[in-house]
């Protein structure tokens, strides 16, 4: 390695490093601020699979986090799962962290919605449709929201 290269891998690693230290980033993720900050030739992926075998960096570790981050801001599963797929999660991964029963994603929902609308039965069909279209953004599935709003239907 000529020291040009070395004193890049140097300055890819201590930015991966310092990025890694305000929070849990995936490969993708990290990979792609290297890149846009060291440019392509820049010995990324090199400096990247160090850090996996040293344990900096973990794609496995970034899911948990993110998911139980997520789920404590109150999305549901549909939306993390995308958000998983975005930062470059394999689905198998993702699968583990979102369908392994850890959450009662029925639970899940009905705290994000007390929180946001409190405990109130609905009598206006507008407030109700406003309050499915609001969870169906935050990624619940259908069912789920159905289930809910018949619960809290007063008409």
């Amino acid at each position: 390695m000529s020291d040009e290269a070395g004193q890049d891998a140097i300055a890819v690693e201590a930015s991966a490093v310092r990025l890694l230290a305000a929070r849990e980033h995936s490969r993708h993720e990290l990979r792609h601020k290297l890149l846009q900050r060291f440019g392509d030739d820049a010995p990324v992926d090199d400096v990247l699979d160090d850090l996996e075998q040293r344990c900096l960096l973990s794609d496995e570790r970034f899911a948990g986090a993110y998911v139980a981050q997520r789920v404590r801001k109150g999305y549901g599963p549909l939306r993390i799962r995308a958000e998983l797929e975005q930062r470059g999660i394999a689905a198998d991964l993702s699968a583990r962290y979102l369908d392994d029963g850890e959450h009662d994603w029925s639970e899940v929902l009905a705290a994000t919605a007390a929180h946001k609308f409190g405990d109130t039965v609905v009598t206006d069909r507008r407030v109700l449709a406003s309050r499915g279209r609001f969870l169906e953004q935050r990624g619940y599935p259908v069912g789920m929201i159905r289930r809910y709003l018949d619960s809290v239907r007063g008409f």
